[in-house]
Order: C-alpha cells, then structure tokens, then sequence
C-alpha cells in the first residue's frame, strides 16, 4: 500500500466532532485503485467529520446475488464529509495537492466536492412503502400508514427494519402466492429464511396453526419477533436463529416448508428441507433465477419432491412442489 504524503498540514483538520445540527454537507470522494485505498482513507481522515470514511468496493456477482467478490480490476471510492460550517478552500486545496503526489504512485482520481442535503436515511424510505397487494388475498401495510381492508382481505403490518422482506421483490410475491395457494386451516409451517418474517405472519393469518422460522441473520429473528407481536400472532411463531437440517432449533415434519432464498442455498438444503415436509405436504420455494431453475428442480425431484406449479415474474422463479415419496436415508 501507498502511504499519505507527509506534505499536509494535520493542524488544518476538523477530525474533532462538532455537535451543531448541520444542514448542509460536503461529500469528498476519489476513485483509487485497490493499492491507494489505504493511503486515500488516511489522508482523507484527516479532513472528515469525526475521521468517517466511506469506501465503496467494487464487485461482480450472480445475477441472483450469489458468488459475491471484490472485482480488484475496478476503481474503488473513497469518501469522507466535511459539515458545512467547518469547510474552507484551503483544506479542498490542500487534499488535491496530496492526491496529485499519490498519482504520481498509483491510480488516484481528482478530488470530487458535492454539497448535499441532510436527510434522515433511516426513515426517508419509508415514503416508497406504502401498503400493497401482492396476492389475491394477501395486503402488505406499513405500521405508519392506515390501510382500509376490504372483504375477504388478509392483512400483514410489516415493518421490516433492516430484514429482507417488505413484498416488494418479485421472489417474495410469488412466495407468497405460493403460500396462499398452499396453507389450509390447521397446517405445521416451517419458514427457513424467514427475514422480515412476512410468509409466516401470512401463513397465520391464512389459517395454519402454527409456524417454526429460522434465519441466520439475528436481525432478522428480532425483525419477525417484532412483526409477529404487531399482527397479535406472536402465540402461533417460534422463531430461532438457525437453519434447517441436523442440528438446527426444529425437528420433525411440516405441513407447508417455505424457503425464498438464493439458488445455490436451496440445492445445499435440498435434503434437509424435503425432510422436513410430510408425504403429501408442500413445498414452496422461491428466490430462483431463471437461469438455476432447472439444478434447483432437480436436486428436489431427485429427494421425491415433483414440481406442482410454477410462477415467474421478471426473471425470478417460484416453485411449489409435493412430497410424493418417503426420503431415502
């Protein structure tokens, strides 16, 4: 790695955190290669509101979000922000005239200024959730806006927080019309990737008497512990943090298996998942590119799961299948 030119003056820094309430800031990004990164983040700590630096990394992955990598080859971007009250020419002047000499070593962009306006990001995108159908009967509605139900409607208040999981994504609508089509009064659900914990809040509501749900991301367990609580169902979910398979919080076998989750994960717990569904009991399962359909279709067909129905949108893929056979040990 390049080090920071020793050139610049650390006396004209703002490192120390101002507590006035800004409006008004200015965004410092340099597009570096991987080399630069730690030298452009050194000197550009220097400068930014209580040292903060941003870097954005490149990366290519599949088009399901799979294989995720760094791609090395393309420029990272390196970004700090300067409260409008503490920023001065001399500093701009000054980080461009140790980025020239850092050039002159690696890859390393002109300094960008933008000015831009404060925004409360944790809730700003609440404007775009707005209550939405995303089944025959089935209505996804924001705590924060009142939804007036309709005869016949199933109504799910979901505030997702940061899980995965608002309906608005083409792989968790055709769940959950997988989930409609298959859930009867009564029925054992098992929801694995439950996320926001939108499909097995659904699944209550459609009637099932009750649902285990796993995932391995623990905001999503408080995010469907608290969603669960908002829709009074919370007597009718069990959810862990886990997966499915050996070892993990459930046992047993389940009326209705859910599962929306990536292609590649689906045919790891291909098993596990049909091993968790009764003969005769359904799974759905979704979160499948067009492209691995045919590998996901397989590997469960090849377990005695057989494919029922299948729903597409864009290039996302949901199947719902039957277990017809007793799984071979």
């Amino acid at each position: 790695m390049t080090s920071a030119p020793d050139s610049v003056d650390p006396s004209i820094s703002v490192n120390v955190a101002t507590t006035a309430p800004e409006r008004i800031w200015h965004e410092l990004s340099v597009e570096v290669d991987a080399e630069a990164v730690e030298a452009v983040s050194e000197l550009l700590a220097r400068y930014g509101y209580n040292e903060g630096i941003a870097i954005d990394e490149p990366y290519v992955q599949d088009g399901d979000g799979d294989h995720l990598e760094i791609a090395l080859d393309r420029p990272f971007v390196v970004r700090t922000y300067v409260a409008d009250s503490d920023f001065q020419p001399a500093k701009i002047d000054a980080i461009r005239a140790a980025l020239w000499h850092l050039g002159q070593m690696r890859a390393v962009s002109d300094l960008t200024v933008t000015a831009i306006q404060e925004e409360d990001w944790a809730n700003a995108w609440k404007e775009h959730f707005r209550a939405h159908r995303i089944s025959d009967r089935v209505v996804i509605t924001p705590p924060w806006q009142k939804y007036n139900a309709t005869p016949g409607d199933i109504v799910v208040e979901l505030d997702p927080g940061m899980a995965f999981g608002t309906g608005l994504h083409p792989s968790t609508r055709l769940s959950m019309q997988g989930v409609e089509q298959v859930v009867k009064p009564g029925d054992r659900v098992f929801d694995v990737g439950t996320g926001s914990g939108i499909l097995a809040i659904a699944a209550i509501k459609l009637g099932a008497a009750h649902a285990d749900a796993v995932d391995v991301e623990s905001v999503a367990v408080r995010a469907t512990t608290e969603n669960a609580k908002r829709n009074s169902v919370s007597p009718a979910i069990d959810v862990r943090l886990g997966t499915a398979g050996e070892g993990e919080p459930f046992v047993g076998e389940y009326d209705v298996v859910l599962a929306n989750i990536i292609a590649r994960i689906l045919i790891e717990l291909a098993r596990p998942l049909v091993g968790a569904t009764r003969a005769g009991g359904k799974l759905v399962l979704a979160g499948i590119i067009e492209s691995r359909e045919a590998e996901v279709a397989t590997a469960f067909e090849a377990l005695g799961a057989s494919v029922v129905t299948r729903r597409q949108m864009d290039d996302w893929v949901s199947l719902v299948l039957e277990r017809r056979v007793v799984l071979d040990s």
